[in-house]
C-alpha cells in the first residue's frame, strides 16, 4: 500500500524521531511511504484556541494535498480528531459543495497509527523488540474522540522483550490540553501531579502514548522531579528491532 504521512506540528519541530519511526515501521511491513513536502498544520491549535476563521484556510489546503492519497497516517490522535470532528463542519460553513464532497471522500482514508496497523492493515505483531519496562498513557482524544480503546495496547503486547505495566487511572487526563495548560496552569499542574504519581508507581522505565503533546507535558514533570523515566511515542517502540538494539 502507498501511505502518505502527515506529521503534526509537535512531531515536526520537537519530536522528529516519531515521523522517522513511522516510516521505518511501515517500510519494514512492506508499504511505500510518501511525505508531501507542502504539508503544514491541520489547524487544530488555531481552531481549539478560538481562532476558527484563521484555521479555515488550512482545511482546504490539507484536503487538496492529500486528496489522492490511498491512506493517510497521522501519528497523533488529536490531529485525527480535529480532521474527523471539525473538517466537515468547517467545509459546510464555507458553503462549497465541492469542498464538502472532497472532505467526505477523504475522511475514510485518515488513520491514526494504531488504527492503520490494526484496523486497516490487519497487523498486531509488527516484529518489534523493546526490552524495557513500559506503561501506556491513553490520551483524551484517543479515548473520547477516536475511541481507540485497546488498539495501542494490543500492539504493545506483541512487542518482544517488553515488560508492559498497567497504568492506574489510564483514562484520566494528564492536564495538558493544549492552551489549557497555559490558561489554567494551577488546575493543569494538579492533574499532572496525579498522572506523574501513577506513572511512578508502575516503576516503568518508559511512558508511552499516541500523542507527543501529552508526552511532552508528562516528561516535563518527570524531568523536573528527576525520576529518570523517559517518554517515547508508540511509533518509536513499534519501530525498534532486536537488530537495532544489538548495534
Amino acid at each position: 500500500m502507498r501511505i502518505s504521512l502527515f506529521i503534526t506540528c509537535y512531531n515536526d519541530t520537537l519530536f522528529p524521531e516519531t515521523g522517522k519511526s513511522v516510516v521505518r515501521l511501515l517500510e519494514r511491513l512492506g508499504h511505500q511511504v510518501d511525505f508531501p513536502l507542502e504539508q503544514t498544520c491541520c489547524g487544530q491549535m488555531h481552531y481549539n484556541t478560538g481562532y476558527q476563521v484563521e484555521a479555515a484556510p488550512l482545511m482546504p489546503r490539507f484536503v487538496e494535498i492529500f486528496k489522492d492519497a490511498e491512506a493517510v497516517c497521522i501519528p497523533s490522535s488529536s490531529c485525527v480528531a480535529m480532521i474527523r470532528d471539525h473538517y466537515p463542519k468547517m467545509a459546510e460553513a464555507i458553503g462549497d459543495p465541492g469542498l464538502l464532497k472532497a472532505v467526505d471522500e477523504l475522511l475514510p482514508r485518515i488513520y491514526e497509527l494504531s488504527e492503520l496497523l490494526v484496523n486497516k492493515l490487519g497487523v498486531e505483531d509488527v516484529n518489534a523488540y523493546y526490552p524495557h519496562r513500559v506503561t501506556y498513557h491513553a490520551s483524551c482524544h484517543s479515548l473520547r474522540s477516536l475511541h481507540l480503546n485497546d488498539l495501542p495496547l494490543r500492539l504493545l503486547r506483541k512487542v518482544r522483550g517488553i515488560d508492559l505495566v498497567e497504568l492506574q487511572g489510564i483514562d484520566q487526563c494528564c492536564g495538558f490540553g493544549g492552551t489549557f495548560a497555559v490558561k489554567n496552569g494551577d488546575v493543569s499542574a494538579a492533574m499532572l501531579a496525579d498522572k506523574l504519581r501513577c506513572v511512578e508507581n508502575t516503576r516503568a522505565e518508559v511512558c508511552t502514548a499516541v500523542d507527543n503533546s501529552c508526552l511532552m507535558h508528562i516528561f516535563g514533570g518527570l524531568h523536573r522531579q528527576r525520576t529518570g523515566i523517559k517518554t517515547v511515542h508508540l511509533a518509536e517502540i513499534l519501530a525498534s528491532t532486536e537488530e537495532e538494539a544489538s548495534q
